[in-house]
């Protein structure tokens, strides 16, 4: 029997382990980032009242027609810029980052420098 290494499930895991370390509160609440291969997508959420207070993605009407494929780094930066700005508006400053389980490479980077240089601290 060959073995197969999930690397969702392995991923999963390590958000876990993440998570046991991580919680957004009121008046530092998380950035939560998800990557799929064709889309990413980002939330601002409050765990203590379990409310996601901010969100964007690169399927929002802003972001569809500047971005091709969803899937790039491109298409990170843009959603960084926004969910950045949308949560500036809520006067909401300070984050805690969640990558997700996913390594800080690529397209997770990308969006989380792209809401640094937007104004918000993590």
């Amino acid at each position: 029997m060959i073995n197969k290494v999930d690397k969702n499930k392995i991923r999963k895991r390590r958000h876990l382990r993440i998570r046991k370390n991580i919680v957004g509160t009121a008046e530092r609440p998380r950035l939560n980032v998800f990557r799929s291969n064709k889309h990413i997508y980002a939330q601002i959420i409050d765990d203590v009242t379990g409310a996601t207070l901010v969100s964007a993605s690169t399927l929002d009407k802003e972001l569809k027609d500047k971005v091709e494929n969803g899937g790039s780094v491109e298409a990170a930066k843009l959603v960084g810029d926004l969910i950045a700005k949308r949560a500036l508006d809520k006067n909401i400053e300070n984050v805690v980052f969640d990558r997700g389980g996913y390594l800080y490479h690529g397209r997770i980077q990308a969006l989380a420098e792209s809401a640094r240089e937007a104004g918000l601290k993590f």
